[in-house]
């Protein structure tokens, strides 16, 4: 992973005002053609995709820096801004239902900027995995309801997010295509969140890999014989893993059986558990792809391996810096204070050189010069 943030993101109900709405579209369009200028189209994806400069572009166009409405807003403006025909980027996606508008509103787009149609088909498959490991593959307990891809001619860029309906606090994850490598490996650019998670099963950590290859194995001995697996992981004095399937969500001692906590929500289909054998994937990725196939089967199959073949998972949350909430001294969290400043300097750069009232741009820069002082 190139570099992950951590901002304070609580959920915020409403939309914003129509007035902002417009001045914050009035305000971003001559910064993003002077961003486009300045690094074209693939060098704003590079940009969206960093979780500081998300941030600070939110903050200068006049949305509150900590809601989770600076991921579900600010991309709503750009899709309003980022356009094939100006600025050679195109947005597809949204908010809840709006997030499954990709699919429909990827031919269109893609072939604006030049796309086949087995490109877009990738496209899409590509914006389906994401979803789904963010889903699935990361259990870290937010569920993502907000998903955007912004295309160039030769990139893509996902920023999409989750919310956490108990602590009720939102999680923004940043994906580019450079940096998504196999999809399975560290592949998000950035984990922007507030709430570390004591333990969060990551299975498309690169110290996941043995016990991926060894979840593939545990698939292709069949539904009858994972069955057995679970129930062999069983104590006299503690529930087995099907305890923990049916949605009571309760919880068994960590003592001998750590990570063993199945979330009301991930129940296993044990008939796509039969689908993936027929089909033979040999892909972990390609199992991802599966209908039916979802937290509780990902985590089914990483627990057998750890607790029966000793291939242990990774349980560390990906989340690891805040830029809301460090200091100096690195307590709780550190700041990457050159990162946060450098990426002012572009935006500070673009907002001096677009075509936008004086008042317009000195209350720009005075937003962005007081986000970067705060953190």
């Amino acid at each position: 992973m190139q570099q992950t943030g951590l901002a304070t993101l609580p959920l915020h109900g409403g939309k914003a005002p129509a007035w902002l709405f417009k001045r914050m579209v009035k305000l971003g369009k001559p910064i993003f053609k002077i961003l486009c200028d300045l690094e074209g189209p693939d060098g704003i994806l590079e940009r969206l995709s960093d979780t500081y400069w998300f941030q600070s572009l939110s903050c200068i166009l006049g949305f509150d820096w900590h809601s989770s409405g600076t991921t579900t807003v600010t991309t709503g403006v750009l899709k309003e801004i980022l356009k094939p025909e100006e600025i050679g980027l195109a947005v597809v996606g949204g908010k809840g239902k709006n997030s499954l508008k990709v699919q429909s509103d990827l031919p269109q787009e893609g072939k604006k900027l030049g796309y086949n149609s087995d490109e877009v088909e990738l496209l899409k498959e590509t914006s389906r995995l994401t979803a789904k490991i963010d889903n699935a593959a990361l259990q870290d307990g937010f569920n993502i309801y907000h998903h955007v891809m912004i295309l160039s001619e030769e990139n893509w860029c996902i920023v999409q997010q989750g919310l956490d309906p108990i602590i009720k606090k939102a999680r923004r994850y940043h994906w580019l295509s450079k940096n998504a490598g196999d999809f399975l490996n560290d592949p998000h650019k950035g984990i922007t969140s507030e709430i570390f998670k004591e333990e969060a099963l990551n299975m498309v950590s690169s110290e996941s890999a043995e016990c991926r290859r060894c979840s593939m194995d545990v698939l292709q001995e069949g539904v009858s014989r994972i069955k057995n697996y679970v129930r062999r992981i069983e104590n006299p004095h503690q529930k087995t893993l099907l305890d923990f399937t049916g949605g009571n969500g309760l919880e068994i001692s960590k003592k001998s059986l750590p990570h063993l906590k199945m979330p009301k929500s991930h129940y296993l289909d044990w008939n796509a558990f039969s689908v993936a054998k027929e089909q033979s994937f040999s892909s972990y990725k390609d199992l991802l792809t599966i209908k039916g196939i979802g937290p509780g089967a990902i985590r089914a199959l990483a627990l057998i391996s750890e607790l029966i073949w000793g291939t242990p998972a990774s349980w560390k949350d990906p989340a690891k810096y805040s830029f809301a909430h460090g200091g100096k001294d690195g307590i709780p969290y550190p700041v990457n204070r050159k990162l946060m400043e450098r990426n002012a300097a572009i935006l500070e750069d673009a907002i001096n050189q677009a075509k936008i009232t004086s008042s317009d741009r000195l209350k720009a820069l005075r937003r962005l010069h007081r986000y970067v002082k705060l953190n």
